[in-house]
């Protein structure tokens, strides 16, 4: 196949040794499967600002802060200099992100390279040696399917002890390995501690996960899991090894029924575009 412009360089220095096909394209980076230091890996390469889809950005970065002064004061001026500068940080968000997990022991690929706007990493396998499939497209019992949900919940609850809210999670964003289930796509990842939206955009996700289940006539009552890992997070009582009962009860200040609704159903018609789009 043709070199893809945005990895010629690596190519240059000998980073990967060759481009074995194109896996994917996301709303933010296009991926390929490559032979780097003689083994199968994956090759992301980022999309411009202008060429990427994901919306309310805004939301998501909140919390970054550049430590440069000059970059902070030209990123709020929207300089070129700051433009610049705030689109090599949302580059790197993903590799520092993925980084930070790996030391807090949740299930990410192992990141190798990060070059010239390209993060190269670990190819997660399947049972027969190919590319894992994404959860989406596994059909599975609703045993099965209940068994990967508390697997993930348990990624969530160690992903919000490293402050991390992964912004973006559904069974699109998770590869079904030989060893279960692994995480990916972060560069919308958002720092707990430093966002007034870590804990909606939290919410989000666990209800994500709370759909791919029902989906295979999972669980029957409604399940609480991410009300209940917020609020232990909060009160500095989450633990990487905590077990959620998903029985958690609000108080009443906590519930604007007519929001949630609303939000609900945003939630689902968001899903629904995007699964269409896939």
């Amino acid at each position: 196949m043709r070199t893809p412009a945005g990895l010629e360089s690596l190519i240059e220095q000998g980073i990967i040794q060759a481009v074995v096909r194109p896996l994917l394209s996301g709303k933010e980076a296009q991926v390929y499967l490559v032979i780097s230091d003689d083994e199968e890996r994956v090759a992301k390469v980022y999309k411009d600002a202008q060429q990427r889809s994901f919306k309310q950005r805004a939301g998501y970065t909140e919390g970054r802060r550049s430590k440069n002064s000059r970059d902070q004061r030209a990123v709020a001026k929207g300089s070129r200099h700051g433009k610049a500068q705030e689109e090599a940080a949302w580059r790197s968000a993903e590799v520092d992100t993925i980084y930070k997990l790996r030391a807090a022991g949740v299930r990410v690929p192992t990141p190798h390279y990060f070059l010239d706007g390209v993060l190269v990493m670990e190819l997660v396998k399947g049972a027969a040696g190919e590319p894992a499939p994404r959860l989406g497209e596994v059909e599975m019992t609703a045993q099965a399917a209940k068994v990967i949900f508390h697997q993930l919940i348990g990624e969530v609850v160690r992903m919000l002890c490293a402050g991390v809210v992964h912004g973006d999670l559904s069974d699109f964003n998770v590869l079904l390995g030989t060893d279960g289930p692994v995480l990916i796509d972060f560069p919308q990842s958002i720092d707990a501690a430093h966002s007034q939206n870590a804990r909606a955009i939290l919410l989000r996700d666990v209800r994500n996960l709370n759909r791919f289940l029902l989906g295979f006539g999972g669980t029957p009552p409604p399940l609480r899991h991410g009300p209940e890992m917020w609020d232990l997070y909060a009160q500095g009582q989450l633990r990487p090894d905590t077990v959620l009962t998903g029985y958690h009860q609000p108080s009443e200040a906590e519930v604007d029924v007519e929001a949630l609704l609303l939000e609900l159903a945003e939630d689902a018609s968001e899903e629904a575009a995007r699964r269409s789009a896939r």
